[in-house]
């Protein structure tokens, strides 16, 4: 016993002479990746795909151990395409991660001298003025809406699906855009830079089968567009005229002006610095306490 243990101390101190600084490093970046994919999986719907991998797992385990063989061949010709299963099956978790990542603050600072990003902030704050009083308007009227925020994700692709307007916000615009009547009613309204970019683009819908069947598309597609961006999507229902915003892949309702305005400034206005880098904040927002009924 005792020259197992010496033997378990020696190798241990053969190991501690070949440990190098880098290897903290080394060390402190695989636990990171290994903390960060545990939380996109519990995140999402991917948690239960990943039990039940796991369960094949300790299958293919036990099959080798107790010798079934028609289980252990199964299972060994599941595992020799794996790869490719997992990637298309965690094919949108994937492709939230990479985006996510790319999200970060690493190269995406944007220089420019104080004065710009001080009318930035200023640009930003008017739009989201106009945006609460419209939507206000559109409560009481009871007038469907659907406006996105662009932040650093870029939405090409969604604006591709609508036309460019490019204007200068007011609730006037606003509302005329989202007027019954008007061509690009149905569609959803981007905000980029504080200006209204985009009108009657189409938006993905969440494939998230745990919301509300109360929530209809508009509030279907705001969720799935805050899945696969971090956009801030506010949405007014045409059914009942509650405000709701939608921010990665979680819709909160019932907002009033007040609360709407501040939600909004909390998750959309940078911190402009003393040189003008405009820096959005990525705080959590408020949770607004649901109503039992739409």
């Amino acid at each position: 016993m005792g020259e197992f243990i010496t033997n378990i101390f020696n190798a241990f101190l053969e190991l501690m002479r070949q440990f190098r600084a880098v290897d903290v490093l080394d060390i402190v970046v695989v636990a990171f990746l290994i903390y960060s994919l545990i939380k996109l999986v519990r995140e999402t719907r991917a948690e239960q795909l990943v039990k039940g991998l796991l369960i094949m797992i300790i299958a293919w385990a036990l099959s080798s151990q107790l010798n079934l063989k028609m289980i252990k061949t199964l299972l060994d010709n599941f595992f020799q395409f794996g790869i490719i299963a997992l990637l298309v099956v965690f094919q949108p978790e994937l492709r939230r991660a990479l985006e996510h990542i790319g999200r970060t603050k690493i190269g995406t600072r944007t220089f420019s001298v104080a004065k710009e990003g001080e009318s930035l902030l200023q640009q930003e704050r008017k739009c989201i003025n106009a945006v609460v009083e419209a939507a206000a308007s559109f409560q009481k009227s009871k007038t469907g809406a659907l406006i996105v925020f662009e932040r650093q994700t870029k939405l090409g692709e969604i604006v591709d699906t609508g036309t460019i307007v490019n204007a200068d916000p007011s609730a006037q615009i606003i509302g005329n855009i989202f007027f019954n009547k008007a061509p690009l009613h149905d569609g959803a309204m981007i905000i980029r830079n504080g200006m209204i970019y985009a009108a009657g683009c189409i938006l993905p819908l969440t494939k998230n089968d745990s919301l509300s069947v109360d929530l209809g598309t508009r509030h279907r597609a705001a969720v799935g567009m805050s899945e696969n961006s971090d956009a801030v999507i506010l949405v007014v229902s045409e059914e009942t005229g509650t405000i709701s915003l939608a921010i990665n892949g979680v819709i909160t309702r019932n907002y009033t002006r007040e609360t709407l305005k501040g939600a909004l400034e909390n998750e959309i206005l940078p911190d402009v610095a003393e040189d003008g880098d405009r820096r959005p904040i990525f705080s959590s927002f408020r949770r607004v306490k649901k109503d039992e009924k739409k």
